[in-house]
């Protein structure tokens, strides 16, 4: 009781002090949104073991840290520390650092006619029209209550507009980066993406942020995807060991519209990923791909919801956890399908690799039908490396070493082959070479 009446009077008076920074640069509408989430964070708190969706991580870590919001002169610190979390990719590309924009490190010159990608603080500022039907509608702060912290502290973050018919032929990469600061900080970044109706796009999300500093990123993301509209989505999150993080992604999708979700986590001690997609359309095809390494004592909990609202939609999910030394992990995966939501087509997969006889991972998919034509299937597989496989490969020269790392880069390399961008393909190969590297193990970090 002490901790958690800390907690609110902690975000009360930071509340009082954000609304003294942002007063006369944000509209009303957002003032009203502000309160009521602060209200909602208030009334929720920080979730325990005693919540069914929270049984298996613990939030003690988050409360029990007393983290300041972020100050834009943060990205100061960053100087020739910054490494691009992506080698070689060719793509226009927004920064944030600490949470506010980074013109200095952002590359944006050549965006086709019409396409936004700009700091969603420079939007409210000029134009704070064009994000209100958006801002806030989809990320739902009514039950998840780290969305609803996000929703009352967010400074900053990528507002994304593709127009109807655009096709870009680069990537669009958010790039948010944290530095080490002498005290523990918390950001709260906000992603606004619209896809116009038929237009194509690959959007890079990736948090980035040195070993040994303790900090937390929030993030919510809110994707509305228009008709027929073609979008990939990759998240990768490649944080310090030490860092939290915590995100919660909402799909909003239309009539016969593709989208793919490529999740990849790869850092942080206390991760929690909650990605909800609502197929709102006929003929929609999503796609919900994740691979998460867990090392050490680090733990990593993935929660998803497909909600199939109309017919003839299709669903495909894998996610593919690798756990090593005392990792600990979660998947919750959860596919509901409307009464109307008849001639569904739904798969999901849920396989762990336990490469330690320490690591743990707690597995619940779910499946919730109210329709009665349908195909839906949901599995969960959890083992070590195959032992006739590893005796094939030794038999034909190849240590044991070495066998052990092709077997399970081999796991892996399954999801990362679906992501469209050769430069992040490349890029993850390198960083699974490293870190499933069994004789040099100690050396590597991401």
């Amino acid at each position: 009781m002490t901790i958690a009446l800390h907690i609110k009077d902690h975000y009360r008076s930071a509340f009082a002090e954000l609304e003294t920074t942002v007063a006369g640069q944000e509209p009303a509408w957002l003032h009203e949104i502000r309160k009521e989430a602060l209200a909602r964070f208030e009334a929720l708190g920080f979730p325990s073991h005693r919540e069914e969706a929270w049984r298996f991580t613990n939030t003690a870590p988050l409360r029990e840290k007393t983290f300041h919001l972020a100050e834009a002169d943060g990205r100061d610190t960053l100087g020739p520390a910054v490494r691009p979390p992506v080698t070689g990719l060719d793509a226009y590309q927004i920064v944030f650092v600490n949470g506010h924009f980074t013109p200095e490190l952002s590359i944006l010159n050549g965006l086709p006619q019409g396409t936004r990608v700009e700091s969603i603080a420079a939007v409210l500022r000029s134009d704070p029209g064009s994000l209100e039907p958006y801002l806030a509608r989809q990320g739902s702060y009514e039950d998840f209550v780290f969305a609803a912290l996000n929703t009352a502290f967010m400074r900053d973050g990528a507002f994304v507009r593709i127009p109807a018919g655009a096709v870009l032929e680069k990537p669009i990469h958010l790039l948010y980066y944290s530095t080490r600061l002498e005290t523990p900080v918390v950001s709260h970044p906000r992603n606004v993406i619209v896809a116009g109706s038929g237009s194509r796009a690959v959007i890079l999300e990736s948090y980035a942020g040195p070993d040994n500093a303790v900090y937390f990123t929030n993030g919510v993301t809110e994707v509305s995807a228009g008709e027929e509209s073609d979008i990939a989505h990759c998240k990768l999150q490649r944080e310090g060991h030490e860092a939290f993080h915590v995100s919660f992604s909402r799909l909003d999708l239309s009539r016969s519209s593709r989208y793919a979700h490529h999740s990849i986590t790869l850092g942080g001690g206390l991760v929690r990923n909650e990605l909800n997609a609502l197929m709102n359309g006929e003929g929609i095809h999503c796609t919900l791909n994740g691979l998460y390494l867990v090392d050490g004592k680090r733990h990593v909990d993935n929660h998803t919801l497909m909600v199939h609202a109309k017919p003839h939609c299709e669903s495909h999910e894998v996610y593919k956890g690798i756990l090593d030394e005392q990792g600990r992990a979660v998947f919750r995966g959860r596919i509901l399908v409307a009464k109307d939501a008849q001639k569904t087509d739904s798969k999901q997969t849920n396989q762990a690799l336990l490469l330690s006889g320490e690591a743990e991972i707690t597995a619940m998919p779910q499946l919730e039908i109210y329709a009665d034509d349908v195909k839906c299937t949901h599995g969960a597989t959890t083992g070590k490396l195959d032992d006739e496989a590893l005796f094939y490969l030794r038999a034909r020269g190849i240590n044991l070493e070495d066998a052990r790392e092709l077997l399970t880069y081999a796991f892996a390399s399954g999801i990362v082959e679906q992501i469209p961008v050769e430069a992040v393909r490349a890029e993850l190969d390198h960083v699974l070479h490293k870190r499933l590297s069994f004789s040099h193990s100690n050396e590597v970090s991401v």
